[in-house]
């Protein structure tokens, strides 16, 4: 009982009307939508010559203290993990396309994340966090649930890609994987109407079970593995060859394209969850950011690329996580993953693309709030939510959004609103478009 009290206190789980049970659904909530991480990532980062085995370590390992740290540290219901998107940029165009080694790649991230750490430790980051208007921080969330969604619409083979000049199209509905997760979309909804708890958990396990049963899911032929060696990743990064002048403009997209990631996901998410205070702020916003700065660094030391704060996490938050205790729960989870990670592999697309549909759809009502009568609030807000779907890039759509809030309020003939911090991001924001590597 003692244990349990001084849980209690710690997390302010009475504070923040939560409960063990709730934060533990939650928690294994976020886990489940965000396990395929522990295998996609290491495969995306395989084309970048880091072992397969080793890699897979690395990240449940840095998802792990990460999560870990978020959790006992910032006491914030955010799951982290190795990012998507940073580990392709990695490996197609820093070490394929460029020719560059992924020793010195993982260098170069390290130095990113130092260069994190620092800015939060001074309170610079969470000035320029502060200086985001309202607006552009509704987008952010509104962004990233038709972000979510597209991912699941995606994954469920609800939509395709099609051909030039139609570059979505609808899937094929009568494949029985499509229809199941039709049906697991439909089954959550109906849990979620009736407000009942652990809505999107109930339907990401039915339709696993469903999917094993119909043959659309084969089981491993070992259900615990013994982890391998990280000895051909661990401490390998080239931090020596990452200072090389030449190598100035590497450290400087990743910082770029890391920064605005981060910044953005960790508003959005913040925004569904009601963790902002009255003006719009994220209380304490440098204990997550150093959890990010921290969990990237110990990333690149392990042998995976940069980390921070997912956006699955707001399945966890749908489900009730309020607290630190959400992220210490999915964090032992990934510890477990160490073992049972073949286990991890049968949960279909079919049964979290629907998840990830499902919590896109919850995080649109937040738009409402956005003052439509006025253009140079609405026009920033659309050119965000546009190009973080439309692009595929969380990045894009926050960096376009920098720029075009500032542009729009000195045309509108209201300069004085706009904070100093806003134009820093502006600035930001310019760099990356002329840093990111285009195809």
């Amino acid at each position: 009982m003692r244990v349990l009290s001084s849980i209690f206190r710690y997390f302010e789980l009475e504070k923040l009307g939560a409960t063990p049970r709730r934060e533990f659904l939650a928690g294994l909530t976020t886990f489940i939508t965000m396990a395929y991480i522990i295998v996609v990532n290491p495969k995306i980062l395989e084309a970048a010559g880091i072992p397969l085995g080793p890699s897979i370590i690395a990240t449940i390992l840095t998802a792990f203290i990460g999560t870990m740290l978020m959790g006992v540290y910032a006491k914030r219901p955010f799951a982290i993990a190795p990012y998507m998107g940073e580990n392709a940029f990695v490996a197609y165009t820093l070490v394929k396309g460029m020719g560059y080694h992924w020793q010195t790649v993982l260098g170069a991230v390290f130095i990113s994340a130092l260069i994190f750490a620092l800015l939060t430790v001074l309170k610079v980051r969470g000035w320029l966090v502060g200086a985001i208007p309202q607006s552009l921080k509704i987008a952010f969330s509104v962004g990233i649930g038709f972000f979510l969604a597209f991912i699941g619409l995606n994954e469920t083979g609800i939509v395709k890609l099609g051909v030039p000049g139609a570059p979505v199209q609808v899937g094929n509905l009568t494949e029985p994987a499509t229809l199941l997760a039709i049906f697991c979309f439909l089954l959550i909804s109906a849990l979620q109407i009736r407000k009942t708890t652990g809505a999107i958990l109930l339907g990401i396990l039915v339709t696993t079970l469903l999917a094993t049963t119909l043959g659309l899911v084969k089981l491993p032929t070992e259900f615990i593995s013994l982890p391998v060696s990280l000895a051909p990743t661990f401490g390998k990064l080239d931090i020596a060859g990452a200072l090389r002048p030449e190598f100035f403009p590497v450290i400087m997209t990743l910082f770029v394209i890391l920064f605005v990631d981060t910044m953005g996901t960790l508003i959005g998410v913040s925004y569904i969850g009601g963790f902002l205070d009255e003006k719009g702020n994220l209380p304490e916003v440098e204990k997550p950011m150093l959890c990010d700065s921290f969990a990237t660094m110990a990333g690149a030391v392990l042998g995976t690329t940069a980390s921070g704060a997912y956006i699955e996490s707001a399945t966890g938050i749908e489900a009730g996580g309020r607290s630190g205790l959400t992220a210490v729960f999915t964090a032992l989870f990934f510890l477990i993953a160490l073992l049972f990670f073949p286990l991890l592999t049968i949960v279909p697309p079919c049964a979290y693309g629907p998840a990830l549909i499902s919590v896109g759809c919850l995080m649109l009502s937040p738009v409402k709030d956005i003052d439509f009568n006025d253009l140079s609030e609405l026009i920033p807000a659309f050119v965000t939510i546009a190009l973080i779907s439309f692009t595929y890039n969380l990045g894009m759509g926050m960096a376009a959004g920098f720029i075009v809030y500032p542009l729009a309020k000195a045309v509108a003939g209201k300069s004085r609103e706009i904070p100093v911090g806003l134009w820093v991001l502006s600035g930001f924001s310019i760099l990356f478009f002329m840093l990111y590597p285009y195809h």
